[in-house]
């Protein structure tokens, strides 16, 4: 079997198997997109990392170095967001092609200093190599949270709200506007669209304060697209979802630059990843609530867009009228390459 067979969260599975058992301390391992250790006083670390990859995750000439550098560090930042901690020291390892003008790497680096200034990170080393073939950055981090504010992906429970954070989709556009040239909109969304694609903001406060609440029952962030995000959440606590269309935050140059290019306005919304919004779960008593805390202490909106149900079938998406569709699975696959 080839590894593009298998895809990528096959292969997450295929190498957990092949390693022992993790130790007590470790309360969350392999398979989540933050490892979750003990630490000391009732602490815990949060440990993640991501790398980007020129030709994969990047177009060198599409985007400065600078917002590259920010980029890098601001996916694994939505990482411990997305568990509700505070992100503390950064690991930087670069693969470079030799004949790389040192001011790239200088503006790379401006970037993340920028980045890591604003969320208060220090970065701490890394490892810098020679590549033969385009460039990547890759980035450890770690962050930490009290044990009781940590909120994992494993615990909702039907009845309960869904909610996200900002709005959805707009990296897709900004990624199929850079890609087909035929597409268009107008230029306020499209400088909208790039900056989304080209510079995320992590909702490291907003994820902190949903884990001081200690509101949430389960959250992860949106990375790899809605639907395969919400479809974590429900694999890690064996249940289903129901998302209403008319709830999304989804702007309508969105919808209509989705239907152009895919026939599917709410393909960018629910597939199109790197949105690194926050999406989690709350009891339907309390999720207006936390709503309203997170857009009254960050100024982010807040979005209760459907509800979890009893597991056994896919999530599905309501549209006007009251069909309901299935949205299970899809999103951002490195090794299927497909959305």
């Amino acid at each position: 079997m080839k590894i593009g067979e298998l895809g990528e969260f096959g292969l997450i599975d295929r190498v957990r198997r092949l390693l022992p058992a993790p130790s007590g301390d470790v309360i969350v391992g392999i398979g989540d997109d933050v490892a979750v250790i003990a630490g000391d006083g009732g602490r815990v670390w949060l440990a993640t990392c991501d790398v980007q990859v020129e030709g994969s995750h990047f177009v060198r000439g599409a985007i400065s170095p600078r917002d590259l550098g920010a980029k890098a560090l601001a996916i694994n930042l939505s990482d411990v967001a997305a568990s509700g901690g505070t992100p503390r020291f950064a690991l930087v390892s670069l693969g470079l092609p030799e004949e790389l003008d040192v001011e790239w790497v200088d503006g790379l680096y401006a970037g993340l200093r920028a980045q890591a200034d604003t969320f208060g990170v220090c970065v701490v080393g890394g490892n810098m190599s020679r590549t033969s073939a385009g460039l990547f950055i890759d980035l450890f981090l770690l962050g930490e949270a009290s044990r009781e504010e940590v909120v994992l992906r494993s615990g909702a429970r039907p009845g309960d709200r869904v909610l996200v954070t900002g709005s959805l989709g707009d990296a897709s556009a900004g990624v199929a506007l850079l890609l087909d040239g035929a597409l268009s909109t107008s230029e306020a969304y499209a400088r909208v669209a790039r900056a989304r694609r080209d510079a995320p903001t992590p909702r490291v406060r907003e994820g902190a304060l949903i884990g001081r609440s200690r509101l949430a029952t389960a959250m992860a962030d949106v990375s790899d697209g809605l639907a395969a995000d919400l479809g974590h959440i429900c694999e890690r606590s064996a249940c289903g979802a129901r998302l209403f269309s008319e709830a999304l935050p989804v702007a309508e140059e969105n919808r209509a630059l989705s239907r152009a290019a895919s026939g599917d306005e709410w393909r960018f919304a629910l597939r199109g990843g790197e949105d690194y919004e926050l999406i989690f779960t709350a009891p339907a008593e309390r999720a207006g609530e936390l709503a309203e805390l997170v857009w009254r202490e960050t100024g982010t909106p807040v979005s209760t867009i459907g509800e979890i149900v009893e597991g056994g079938r896919p999530a599905e998406l309501v549209l006007p009228g009251g069909r309901a569709v299935p949205i299970d699975g899809g999103g951002w696959d490195h090794f299927h390459a497909k959305r």
